[in-house]
């Protein structure tokens, strides 16, 4: 069950993220939180060097979709100016907002990326829908109300994973 949790790969950075790298692993799209995965939970837009992401990802033939469980408002207005679909209260982790964004990129589930910061949400719903899932080092040290109750049990999580030589990187 545990396993559940665990990302397949972890990145600092979004930015780190090769599209080059992705696309010689077959991955034609990419489903990725917004709040603390893209840009700070309290930033409403794109910062110049996730615009330039977003057009290296889109110039290398890989689809983007936000899959946020944020309102529509918050999401719309951060995906638009960017050109990138967007699902909104994906109440993840449940799967259905992860297969509905497979489904609308019209791509397999072996050809799609997960890209988030929270392992209760992001990792395990990716994980639970059967795709390879990458966790990010969140992009502010601050949180909502109920992200600060998720990341308590994340950290437990990491630590246990980690003592049993699960996980491989370096705070």
């Amino acid at each position: 069950m545990l396993k559940s949790f665990l990302p397949n790969e972890h990145v600092k950075s979004v930015l780190e993220i090769s599209p080059s790298k992705l696309k010689e692993l077959g991955v034609k799209g990419v489903i990725t939180d917004l709040d603390n995965t893209l840009v700070e939970w309290d930033r409403p837009n794109a910062t110049p060097e996730l615009i330039e992401w977003f057009k290296d990802i889109r110039d290398h033939g890989i689809a983007v979709t936000i899959v946020s469980n944020n309102n529509e408002r918050r999401v719309k207005d951060f995906a638009d100016p960017v050109g990138i679909p967007f699902i909104f209260e994906a109440r993840k982790p449940l799967v259905r907002a992860f297969k509905r964004a497979v489904k609308e990129m019209g791509l397999q589930k072996n050809e799609v990326v997960v890209i988030g910061d929270q392992l209760l949400t992001d990792v395990f719903g990716g994980n639970r829908s059967g795709l390879h899932t990458i966790l990010v080092v969140p992009v502010a040290q601050t949180d909502g109300f109920f992200t600060k109750f998720n990341r308590l049990v994340e950290r437990k999580l990491l630590t246990w994973m980690k003592r049993r030589g699960m996980l491989y990187w370096e705070d």
